[in-house]
């Protein structure tokens, strides 16, 4: 089966300003036909963003993304948004089940499995993110971690087109410290084996991303490993020209 198209993700996390969206501008001026070609190309800035973001990048065939979104479609819930909403917006995918909200927020599977279903729902694609800690990689434990937020985060009856898995070792985010390639190719390969007998053949189609300090320096590198279908960029997507010498292990 052919290779799924490579996916290159941005998290602004909680970055942002309006005046940051001129990196967007630079970013469309970067991302040249030769790379359009190759590679899709997203960015995910705050909430706050959503909206001017899908504005800034139309025609530019950049997409745009969301962080995290509520499991209802409405109602009583303060402060939240839901994916209907950010569809609204332009969005056209939604980050679900990132380690910061799981450990910030307390979100079990079971919720991320609830909001990836929501994504669904709106006719979005949910980026479902997995990873172990350092304390659990230490232990022996990554996949049977991994293995259990596959399983408690996705459903059976989920649209394999529609999803996403972004495989972000929790000890690497932020830290400058990265997996060796081979423990990144291990890690994508029993990821692939899961979606397999999830999905069945379809399962071999879904986008398994890599994230943990991706950066233009050893972006070729992780991209090059086997099961890697792109990367979901953290602090180094805040700026064009970083953002954009990731995306160029493509060219």
């Amino acid at each position: 089966m052919t290779a799924p198209r490579p996916l290159v993700a941005g998290n602004w996390k909680m970055n942002g300003l309006k005046a940051q969206l001129k990196e967007l501008t630079e970013l469309a001026q970067g991302f040249d036909d030769a790379l359009k070609s190759k590679i899709d190309l997203l960015v995910c800035p705050p909430a706050t963003l959503v909206c001017p973001a899908a504005n800034a990048t139309n025609g530019a065939r950049i997409a745009i993304g969301a962080q995290d979104c509520h499991t209802g479609v409405s109602g009583a819930h303060t402060g939240d948004v839901s994916a209907q909403m950010l569809g609204d917006c332009g969005a056209t995918f939604v980050i679900v089940g990132h380690s910061e909200r799981r450990a910030d927020h307390g979100e079990s599977d079971a919720t991320v499995r609830a909001k990836a279903k929501a994504v669904l729902a709106a006719g979005l694609t949910a980026i479902v993110c997995v990873g172990e800690t350092r304390a659990q990689r230490e232990a022996n434990e990554a996949t049977a971690v991994v293995g259990r937020q596959i399983d408690g985060s996705l459903d059976a009856l989920f649209d394999p087109a529609k999803i996403v898995v972004a495989y972000e070792p929790v000890w690497a985010i932020g830290t400058g410290l990265t997996p060796t390639t081979a423990d990144v190719a291990q890690m994508h390969e029993f990821i692939r084996h899961r979606l397999v007998a999830l999905y069945k053949e379809a399962g071999a189609g879904v986008r398994i991303l890599y994230g943990g300090s991706v950066k233009p320096s050893n972006a070729r590198e992780l991209m090059g490993v086997k099961n890697v279908d792109g990367a979901l960029v953290g602090g180094a997507s805040l700026k064009a020209a970083d953002f954009l010498g990731i995306a160029a292990a493509y060219r």
